[in-house]
């Protein structure tokens, strides 16, 4: 008998992944591809929208031929801040420009000084001023750069929305995307923001559809539900939130370490925005406050300085484990040890330090990660709040023993976990649609936590 699933495409910057999940919340099947860049008109790199348009309609072909599976319904999440221009025929107009783009420095003026200034805007929409990176100042951009190519664009759909366009042919704006430092969502009236109606934007969005419905679809002969799709930052969040009631703050670290506070409804203010502090949305359209800092890019810089500085492989640094000896000596020769960051900064002290100062690589590493926990807990306490009794670590620093033990010991009235969930962000997006597929209830056993105690006070 064939087993039921749910597909779910997961599509990141670099890997694109489908992957089948049973009832139990097991993956079944998995499915990854890369594609070669493209380049949009100013010859900067950018996704191919045609590769993946067509690895989307393939993959789902080739599931649904397989015998031993039922796809009972497709959902999507992907990476946040990108558009796709649709014409009244559901062509692309345009490339799937990057986020990373430069902003027009001319246009920016002209936008804030048209709505109010950055600190208005920037407060009202929760949004850190980031250029291209809040998307709906790249809608603005084409309709003031390219008002021939606007005229012609019936819908402006972000990526996970798109993919779910693909299969429904429905156009729908989803909370999860539309609400992530985009610029678009007014926070304090629960609305598109009113530069966005003024410039008569909110119609090209879609139709506004819960982050949790479904719709059933027929495709090459089979019908099943589709989800509207979900940013991925929001979408990794969903374990934790079907799993947990009581507060907590996730620290969800990669390239970049995001401190999210689902349970903190306080609206930001402009000192916290400056420090980058921005709002997520909750799949269920509350805000959830949260701070980043760019420290895993950070940490990979100074550990191939000290790897380089010592003559050691980088890699052998991946499995060191936390000698409190080594932090007491590190505390008794650098003073500021001691001491909590006092204000926000972008990188940590690590970056200014002399090598020669250290004896051994061991004791460089201990140092770069003592800063980076300085650096982390500064952030994290932009957004802690009353109530909050545990902080999960899940992605790469919650594997690295050092930096666990040290941020245990540095907030010893909070419990700290190192967390894992295979797979998070695909996990989250089929628990988002659990009851269009799965006639079970969401498992409560999907994360692994390890405890790490705060006993020894080490900073």
């Amino acid at each position: 008998m064939a087993k039921p699933v749910v597909a779910i495409f997961d599509v990141g910057k670099t890997n694109k992944k489908l992957f089948l999940i049973d009832e139990n919340y097991e993956i079944v099947f998995e499915r990854s591809a890369r594609f070669v860049e493209t380049v949009d008109e100013d010859g900067e790199a950018c996704e191919n929208l045609e590769s993946l348009k067509s690895s989307v309609y393939d993959s789902l072909n080739q599931v649904l031929q397989m015998k031993e599976f039922d796809v009972k319904a497709v959902n999507f999440s992907t990476y946040g801040a990108s558009f796709v221009y649709l014409d009244e025929h559901g062509k692309p107009l345009t490339p799937l420009y990057n986020y990373l783009k430069e902003y027009p420095e001319g246009l920016k003026r002209d936008f804030y000084s048209k709505y109010g200034g950055e600190e208005k805007v920037s407060l009202e929409t929760a949004s850190p001023i980031l250029g291209s990176l809040n998307s709906g100042m790249q809608v603005f951009r084409l309709k003031k750069e390219k008002p021939e190519v606007f005229a012609k664009v019936k819908y402006a759909l972000h990526l996970p929305q798109y993919l779910s366009y693909l299969i429904t042919g429905k156009a729908l704006a989803d909370i999860t995307s539309i609400g992530c430092h985009t610029q678009l969502w007014d926070f304090n009236k629960n609305q598109y923001h009113k530069w966005v109606t003024e410039e008569q934007l909110d119609a090209k969005f879609g139709e506004f559809t819960p982050a949790d419905a479904t719709l059933k679809t027929a495709f090459d002969g089979t019908t099943f539900e589709v989800g509207v799709g979900l940013h991925d930052s929001s979408a990794a969040l969903i374990p934790y939130l079907e799993n947990f009631n009581t507060p907590f703050v996730l620290i969800s670290t990669g390239t970049w370490c995001i401190s999210l506070n689902p349970f903190n409804q306080e609206p930001l203010i402009a000192e916290q925005l400056k420090q980058d502090c921005l709002c997520y949305m909750h799949f269920k359209g509350k805000p959830i406050k949260a701070s980043r800092i760019f420290a895993g890019y950070e940490h990979e810089i100074q550990l191939k300085r000290i790897a380089a500085h010592f003559d050691r492989a980088a890699y052998l640094f991946k499995h060191l484990k936390f000698n409190p000896s080594l932090v007491l000596k590190l505390t008794n020769k650098i003073p500021e040890n001691r001491k909590e960051q006092t204000a926000f900064s972008a990188v940590s002290a690590f970056g200014e330090r002399d090598l020669n100062v250290f004896q051994t690589a061991e004791e460089a590493y201990h140092q770069l990660i003592i800063d980076l926990v300085k650096q982390q807990i500064y952030s994290l306490k932009l957004v802690l709040n009353e109530g909050v009794r545990r902080i999960f670590v899940d992605g790469g620093f919650g594997k690295n023993d050092i930096y666990m033990h040290l941020l245990s010991s540095s907030i010893p009235d909070i419990e700290v976990y190192a967390s894992s969930v295979s797979q998070a962000t695909a996990i989250g997006t089929a628990l988002a649609i659990n009851s269009a597929w799965n006639a079970n209830p969401a498992p409560t056993d999907i994360i692994q936590l390890k405890y790490y105690s705060a006993i020894q006070r080490t900073l």
